[in-house]
């Protein structure tokens, strides 16, 4: 099943949630509603949503509650990425420039408070106390994230494990909450509800992976911002930390040194990009990403064969063929 086929699965639901938005945010504060339907209106693949609403048909989600609650993991998400401009000091996102570089970073933060708010206030009215719990334990985690990520800026002695704990707490666990919501609502077993959740989070960990990939791979033009983008965020990701790990003296100096410095040229962003591809830090991280599909792909074994498991399975597919 190809993705496109995969999204017009869900492409009604995708529209109701999108509707919502317009209503959530329908403020009196102008600037709330204009930065959230910016960000909101900017392009993005909606992937959570998706994988919330597509995992809703296979655990037979009755009524419209898993509709507003695709709309709560989106404006979660969509919150984190104003606050991860702000902290990035990000000029583009999605091909557009950053919110914050077009109404200023205090805008940013609290437009992206606003839209955690809403999301909270979606969830009150549309899951219930497991669900909010749930939320709660979610962006815990990822506030975690951010921090632990903030702590290993511009580190070049970040290691493997310490990375996948920001990936798993940054990434992962929102679209492991998104999987495990419709399972939830639609009140399935513990044993099939534990199989999502560990879905989502896989799926999730390898989506994160692959983007690392992609940030040293892709054109400008793809990418909706410039190629090396992490590093020049200070940002050491899997592929770096493998080529650190397996460089010689030589090269780990260069690296260190170019992680730790201020700016980021393009020769060095040349010569980094080379030292990468030599110690085959992208075949790398893109094995472990595939490694995290299969798990996330053994995860549906629960359920029996239909259309529903196999946009699952191809969602997981495209998480490791996408090009941008």
């Amino acid at each position: 099943m190809r993705i496109q086929e995969v999204f017009d699965l869900v492409k009604d639901d995708i529209g109701r949630m999108e509707e919502g938005f317009k209503k959530t945010l329908n403020s009196n504060v102008y600037l709330v509603g204009k930065v959230g339907d910016y960000i909101l209106s900017s392009g993005g693949k909606r992937f959570r949503p998706m994988v919330l609403l597509l995992l809703a048909r296979l655990c037979g989600c009755a009524g419209e509650r898993h509709v507003p609650m695709a709309g709560v993991v989106e404006f979660i998400h969509t919150a984190t990425l104003l606050h991860d401009d702000v902290v990035d000091n990000a000029t583009l996102r999605r091909g557009n420039a950053a919110a914050n570089t077009v109404w200023g970073d205090g805008a940013s933060i609290l437009v992206g408070d606003y839209l955690l708010s809403k999301a909270f206030a979606l969830a009150v009215a549309n899951g219930d106390m497991r669900i909010l719990s749930l939320l709660s334990q979610t962006t815990t985690r990822m506030a975690e994230g951010e921090v632990l990520q903030l702590m290993r800026h511009s580190d070049a002695r970040t290691t493997e494990e310490e990375y996948l704990e920001v990936v798993t707490n940054k990434t992962g666990v929102l679209i492991s909450a998104s999987a495990q919501i419709p399972a939830m609502l639609a009140g399935v077993s513990l044993e099939k509800e534990v199989a999502i959740a560990n879905y989502g989070l896989n799926l999730g960990i390898a989506y994160q992976l692959m983007d690392d990939c992609l940030d040293y791979t892709s054109t400008d033009a793809d990418l909706g911002k410039a190629v090396g983008n992490d590093l020049r965020e200070g940002k050491v990701t899997m592929p770096l930390i493998h080529a650190i790990k397996n460089a010689t003296q030589v090269e780990r100096q260069f690296l260190k040194e170019t992680i730790e410095a201020e700016g980021l040229t393009d020769e060095r962003l040349t010569r980094v990009m080379e030292i990468i591809d030599k110690r085959k830090g992208i075949e790398y991280t893109a094995l472990r990403a595939s490694a995290y599909i299969e798990d996330a792909k053994r995860s549906l074994d629960l359920f029996e064969p239909d259309i529903n498991t196999a946009a699952l399975m191809a969602v997981a597919d495209f998480v490791i063929e996408r090009k941008y």
